[in-house]
């Protein structure tokens, strides 16, 4: 091509660039919606099963891990209804699940009265939740992804995951209005409508037809992921260390509770939104490994600091550091995914995730009580240095090939045999 053309090639795409962008926010958007209603529910449902229907802690552990558990199952599912009914159809059946929850708990509200009932069909209401929840941030990965297309993999996954941190953040506050002012019948009614009307929004959306050829097996689909997931569950420890117990190593030192998480998610957000595109223009690998070991210094600087400032400068890098890791790494799963299973692929990749969450951070629990809070986070730091093995290992791969290519491409320009493959 000459340099005319390359140029006139680029003119022409730049502008269509930020309209592509844009159409990622209606999908932004509902992912913000499904996990508002997972925030909003957070603080309260502890207040409910406990105070409201007189259960122990023990069945509160129950209500509230099940939703999560729900999700790790149904990523699978959800990944290869995304694939095979294309995205669109998957994330509205996952906003019409999210609405039958909220009617589950509306609906456990007129069985208060007996309240193992009660907390049985609240049970149920949180095992749809996890349901609709995976088929929606499944399938908004994998509508992003055909909209930005795989050379945009890592602003694909960013945007969507700032979508779900975001909500996090506001949901709690929220959900605790809520209950405070018109009971759990208030967040019951909020998680019914929501997803409902969101469905209004994204139903005249135009929607990614599905590839039309066989999908792979779970088997050869996981083990082209499992490797770049693993990074990411290791790195993810840190999340669960900071949303778990950096609240309790601040008041521990007589600090106000709530500015780590403050911190943490202020930086991930705005290291999401504005530098998402760097592991799609660089090395992908090499983007994970500096990320991370920011994200270990961080956490090693939050398990030692004996002042505030050092204490929010350790969860500011934290979050700035695992914002690029899970994305970065993300690029590795989906360029070793078969194309025609990019669905079943993010479903796999993200199961890692809630793996790392649902079962490292109790364990970092019990560490805590034994040896002292700070030990969640070095061990937290301990196991972000994992993925920094990981991020090596990608990236001496991707440059060992580029060596290869290299070297074909002089042997072919001097007229010699073409290297061995």
């Amino acid at each position: 091509m000459k340099m005319s053309e390359r140029h006139k090639s680029r003119t022409n795409n730049t502008p269509a660039e930020p309209a592509t962008s844009a159409a990622l926010l209606p999908i932004m958007g509902t992912v913000f919606v499904a996990f508002l209603v997972i925030g909003m529910a957070m603080p309260v449902l502890p207040l409910h099963v406990h105070q409201g229907l007189g259960l122990g802690a023990s069945v509160v552990g129950l209500v509230a891990g099940s939703q999560f558990a729900a999700a790790i199952l149904s990523r699978v599912w959800a990944g290869r209804q995304s694939d095979a009914r294309g995205p669109k159809t998957a994330m509205l059946a996952g906003l019409v699940i999210a609405a039958a929850s909220g009617g589950l708990y509306l609906l456990s509200l007129s069985a208060a009265s007996q309240p193992i009932a009660s907390v049985t069909i609240l049970l149920l209401g949180r095992l749809l939740l996890g349901v609709g929840e995976s088929f929606i941030i499944i399938s908004g990965q994998s509508w992003a992804l055909a909209i930005l297309t795989s050379r945009n993999t890592s602003k694909a996954i960013a945007w969507i995951g700032s979508a779900m941190f975001a909500a996090f953040a506001v949901g709690a506050p929220i959900g605790s209005m809520l209950y405070a002012r018109f009971g759990f019948a208030g967040v019951g009614a909020t998680t019914a409508l929501l997803p409902l009307l969101t469905l209004l929004c994204v139903a005249p959306l135009r929607g990614v037809a599905p590839i039309p050829r066989e999908q792979a097996g779970f088997m050869k689909v996981m083990g082209s992921v499992w490797v770049p997931g693993l990074g990411a569950a290791l790195s993810s420890i840190g999340f669960g260390a900071i949303t778990a117990f950096s609240a309790l190593l601040f008041v521990a030192h007589g600090w106000a509770a709530w500015p780590a998480f403050t911190a943490f998610a202020a930086v991930f957000i705005l290291a999401r939104l504005f530098l998402a595109h760097l592991a799609d223009r660089f090395a992908a690998p090499r983007v994970a490994l500096l990320s991370v070991l920011l994200e270990a210094a961080g956490l090693a600087l939050l398990a030692v600091s004996a002042s505030l400032s050092a204490a929010l400068v350790g969860a500011a890098l934290t979050g700035f550091g695992y914002s690029l890791v899970y994305p970065a790494l993300g690029v590795e799963a989906v360029r070793s995914a078969p194309p025609q299973s990019r669905g079943l692929a993010m479903g796999a990749y993200t199961a890692f995730l809630d793996v790392a969450l649902g079962f490292a951070t109790p364990a970092l629990g019990v560490l805590a009580e034994r040896v002292g809070l700070g030990s969640a986070f070095l061990a937290s730091a301990l196991a972000a240095l994992g993925t920094a093995a990981i991020a090596g290992f990608f990236l001496n791969k991707s440059q060992g090939s580029a060596r290869s290519v290299c070297l074909r491409d002089v042997q072919s320009i001097r007229g010699g045999p073409p290297c061995p493959t």
